[in-house]
């Protein structure tokens, strides 16, 4: 099959969605399907307002048409609700073809804690973009349930996955009696990190990741360690470290780091929102509280190595079938 994927989050971004979108089409390559990546990169764009390491394609329509035409697809995939999306659907909408989408990202509630824009308006905006989708996948039952509450059709379970043999156990430093507690992610107001600073508890708080709140958040709480954002075995070992993995999100659709943090042996603690209800459904590897002092507490006393086993069980192999099963024909 020759697939096209569109995408306004690629390189440099750094987050979920872009691991994803990697991660599965390198999976369908290797199964031998032939798959071309139509992303900001190789157009005129300028940086997102706020989010400098999201670029905003200018001419998308242009950038768009060249390259779908040049490639014949067999099946399009719109993977977000920017400005080379857009454009894709309208081609695709012009020419009669058909095409499957998916929904990553909260915007509504991303726009709203930023702009106070309601979120009805923004729901209303992103459910005629996928309107014309003949799937619209999605990375969760509980994200399933909500969207159909807002009137979205045709969504479709497309789950998510972690790489178990690099995000693995380590041998663990026993350098401090005060318990390590890590956030991964970025560092921007949506992701709610404050509701992880300001915990009252006697601890190491480490932030992994960038973003336009980092230099804000670093001089309102100078005791936190904040690193940037960090790759590779870096990356693995600031998890395999921590004693807890604590996701103060309340937005996200998935939560891919807390699969992350599971499969290096680190429980994880979180608000029982979307996302995280979907991840952590075993309380021998997690707690979720509407106090998150009192999950993160809690999760300090999970076993590591139920940890590790609860997340061999998220394959990537599966996802990306899930994947796979859901794309229609033009």
């Amino acid at each position: 099959m020759k697939l096209l994927v569109v995408t306004d989050a690629w390189e440099p971004q750094v987050n979920g969605v872009v691991r994803t979108l990697k991660t599965t089409c390198h999976k369908l390559q290797t199964w031998g399907h032939e798959v071309e990546m139509l992303t900001p990169l190789g157009g005129k764009s300028i940086p997102c307002p706020t989010y400098k390491e999201i670029s905003l394609t200018l001419s998308p329509f242009k950038h768009i048409s060249q390259n779908m035409e040049m490639f014949n697809a067999d099946a399009i995939h719109i993977a977000t609700e920017g400005p080379l999306g857009w454009a894709a659907r309208r081609y695709c909408k012009l020419r009669g073809l058909s095409f499957t989408t998916s929904f990553h990202t909260r915007f509504p509630e991303y726009i709203h804690a930023r702009a106070k824009i309601p979120t009805h308006w923004t729901y209303k905006l992103l459910r005629r973009f996928h309107s014309l989708a003949r799937s619209v996948m999605v990375t969760t039952p509980s994200m399933k349930t909500k969207l159909n509450e807002h009137g979205f059709k045709n969504l479709q379970h497309w789950s998510r996955g972690v790489d178990t043999d690099l995000f693995r156990p380590q041998s663990r430093s026993l350098s401090s009696n005060k318990p390590k507690l890590l956030y991964v992610g970025r560092v921007a107001v949506e992701k709610n990190l404050e509701a992880f600073l300001e915990m009252d508890i006697d601890s190491i708080k480490i932030v992994v990741g960038d973003g336009p709140q980092l230099q804000q958040l670093k001089l309102r709480y100078p005791e936190v360690i904040f690193t940037g954002a960090k790759f590779g075995d870096e990356l693995v070992s600031y998890y395999a470290q921590a004693d807890a993995f604590v996701f103060p999100s309340r937005t996200d659709t998935f939560g891919l780091v807390m699969l992350e943090a599971l499969a290096c042996g680190t429980p994880v603690a979180a608000f029982p929102t979307e996302g995280p209800l979907d991840v952590i459904q075993s309380r021998e590897v997690g707690c979720l509280d509407r106090d998150l002092k009192k999950a993160t507490m809690r999760a300090l006393g999970k076993s590591r190595s139920k940890c590790r086993r609860y997340a061999e069980q998220f394959s990537w192999d599966h996802c990306t079938k899930q994947f796979l099963d859901h794309l229609v024909l033009v």
